[in-house]
Order: C-alpha cells, then structure tokens, then sequence
C-alpha cells in the first residue's frame, strides 16, 4: 500500500480518521486555552507548561496499570466513551473559579484515559490496514495531526481573543462531542482484539515481555526522550510569546506535517533506518540558537524546521512493529504513544523549572541539548549492539568452517 487513493479505499479507515481529526482539534484548543488562563491568573511558566502538558505525566499510570484494555476493549465502544469524557473534563474546566488544584486533577485525570486511548487507536488502526500500510495510515494520521493543530492553535488563539479562554474551552467541549459521535455512527462495531479482563496483572506481564528485548528497548528509549525533551521546548512557547504562541505552535506544526508527509509518502523502504537518527538530530538542533531570543520570523523558521525532525517516530514505529508479536499490537502501540506523553510532561515541567529559574529561551536551549547528548548516545549503543550480534555470527561461522561445534 503506497498510495492515498488506496489508503482511504481501505474499509474503516475513513471514519478512525475523521475521529482522530476532530479529537486532536478539541485538544489543541483547549490546551492552548488552559495554557493561557493558567498563566494569566498565576505567571507562572513552569505551572502554564504543566496545564498544557500536564496530562501526560499520568500517562504512565494508564500504561503500567490500564494498557491491557486497549487489546480487551471493544475499539468503537472505548473511543466513544472516551471522548464523551474528554468532553465533560473540558466543560468543567471552563467554569470560573474553578480551583488550581482542581484544574490539575482533571488534567491529570485526562492523561489516565488518554493513555489507553493511544493503545485502542493505533491498535485500530494496525487491524484495520494491512501490514504495508502502517506506516503510510500512521504518518496520514499524523499529517492530520499537523494540520489540524495548525488550524487549531490559529483559530484557538483568535478564540482566546474574541471569546476568552473560557469560551475556547467550551468550543473545545463541543469538538470531542462531535468526535463521540463520528466513533459511533461511523466505525463498525468489532470484537477485542485479546480475550480476558484487562487487568493490572496483564498490564505487567505483557509489559515485561515488550521490554524484556534490547533492541525494543532502544526503540522504546529512541520514541520517548528525545521526543519529549524537544516537546518541553514547546511547552515554554506561551511565556516565550505570549502574544504569538499560538503562530509558533502554527509553525512547528507545519513541520510535522511536512516530516511526516516526506517520511510517510516518499522515503524508500532501504533508507529509513538510516534517517531515524538524523530527523531526531534534527529535531533538537534548531533550539540551540533560542537562548539568544531570536526575532519572531526567525523564531517561526526554526519551529518548522525542528518539526520535521518528529518524522523520526514514524520510522522508529514501524521498527517497533516489526519486533512485536501481532497478539499485543495495540499494548505495544499504546505503551510507546502514552510512554512518550509521559516524558512529555516530565520534559515540560523540567522545562518550566529551568524558566523559571533563567529564561524560556535558555531553557529551550538546555532541553535541546539533553535531547542531542540522548539520541547521539542511544546511536553508539545501538551500534556497539549490532557490533557484537556481528561478532557472535561471524565466529558462529568460522566454527562450523574449522568443524567445531558440528556435533
């Protein structure tokens, strides 16, 4: 499968699409929105940081407790159910006066579901394509990622301005209501994908066997940090520019949709093992150079460019799959999307707290140089890997050529 045409030809995928789509508006909106009142009642980045990212700190709850259900859930029924909650959540963040505290634990109540959210979507959509077209239909999902995040931050900050942040809050409510209402009259209902009762016990075991392989492991590590370090850049955006935040989330969502279109659509088979690395160099560099507060267009093109560097996930995905067993898909799927969530929200409060006590800009140039000592060495431990598997084959093979080992 290497075409669009045939991608949407594919039965269901149409309506996991559009159910996607409407879920990331909702989001998009409302994080902006949350981001911005927590920052004018408090001025504080690290706390705005944490309303807008917060809810992926809880992630990892979902993923070492919850996970199994997104193998052991029916997918229509939970993607339903869990956006008619993220709907009532977003509603009741928007009433005045709601307490500090209580913003925080709806936010991070947010996360707990969210997590198994991941796991049934992308668990979905490895059902309902055949094996060619994972990456094609995850790196479509993530264009539209990327191009409705641009339309949403943009519209969302027009709607902080005219209708307040609360108003946006509720406009955003009534998105993932629209988004309950696609997963139910237009996916097809279908059977869990694993029998049995989700449980933490299964949560655990079937943990343990994703992460008992190295090379896993490495994946794992590749699609979490690095990513999460450069998003805690991002999470700094609204005290950077206060009054442009919303046009730099614009820009470096631009260029996830132009990585994930390039990588998704025109990259050849042999070569995306070898760009993995570099799009993650990529996505860290640019941040280097916002300690010295570049001007806002400078600014906006080094958005875009970092962004490019998150087609490294697409590639680091489908290595993922290619090492899972096809029972446990969706844990292995939903352990990486709610994995890299969390390290997230740990990167946008450590973010924070380096803002507070510098700058933003200094900050988003600490997180970037992590993210760049993480993904160079995470590249040597691969090799040193690969170096020794080739050690042992080729004394396997001077073996039974001297006749050792024959017997």
């Amino acid at each position: 499968m290497r075409t669009y045409r045939e991608l949407f030809r594919a039965p269901q995928f149409g309506p996991l699409f559009a159910t996607s789509a409407v879920q990331v508006a909702g989001s998009t909106t409302s994080g902006l929105a949350l981001g911005t009142l927590v920052y004018a009642a408090t001025d504080s980045p690290l706390l705005a940081a944490l309303s807008m990212f917060g809810s992926s700190l809880a992630q990892v709850i979902g993923a070492t407790v919850l996970m199994s259900a997104a193998d052991r859930l029916p997918p229509r029924a939970a993607m339903t159910g869990m956006a008619l909650a993220f709907g009532l959540a977003t509603a009741v963040l928007a009433v005045p006066g709601l307490p500090l505290p209580a913003v925080f634990a709806i936010v991070l109540a947010e996360g707990v579901v969210a997590a198994v959210g991941g796991g049934v979507r992308y668990g979905l959509l490895n059902e309902v394509l055949p094996k060619n077209g994972y990456l094609l239909g995850r790196s479509v999902l993530n264009m539209s990622v990327g191009l409705t995040q641009i339309g949403g931050f943009a519209l969302g900050g027009l709607l902080v301005t005219t209708l307040s942040a609360r108003g946006t809050l509720l406009v955003a409510a009534a998105l993932y209501l629209m988004g309950a209402a696609v997963a139910r009259f237009g996916l097809v209902r279908r059977p869990p994908r694993a029998a049995g009762r989700p449980s933490a016990a299964e949560t655990w075991r079937a943990n343990a066997v994703l992460w008992s392989s190295g090379p896993r492991r490495r994946v794992y590590l590749s699609l979490w940090v690095p990513n999460g370090l450069i998003v805690g850049c991002e999470s700094l955006f609204v005290p950077y520019a206060p009054g442009h935040a919303g046009l730099l989330f614009a820009f470096a969502a631009l260029g996830m949709l132009i990585g994930d279109t390039v990588a998704g659509r025109f990259v050849a088979q042999r070569w995306r093992g070898r760009l993995a690395t570099p799009m993650l160099l990529l996505l860290a560099a640019p941040y280097l150079f916002f300690a010295a507060r570049p001007a806002l267009p400078v600014a906006f093109a080094l958005a875009v460019l970092a962004s490019v560097g998150f087609s490294a996930s697409l590639l680091f995905q489908e290595r993922l799959m290619a090492l899972t067993p096809d029972e446990i898909t969706g844990q292995a799927l939903g352990l990486h999307s709610s994995g890299m969530l969390t390290m997230q929200g740990v990167a946008a409060a450590l973010a924070g707290a380096i803002a507070q006590r510098t700058s933003p800009g200094t900050a988003m140039t600490v997180m970037a140089a992590a993210s760049l000592a993480v993904t160079l060495a995470l590249a040597v431990a691969g090799r040193r890997a690969a170096g020794r598997k080739s050690g042992v084959r080729r004394a396997a093979r001077l073996g039974t050529s001297d006749g050792v080992g024959t017997r």
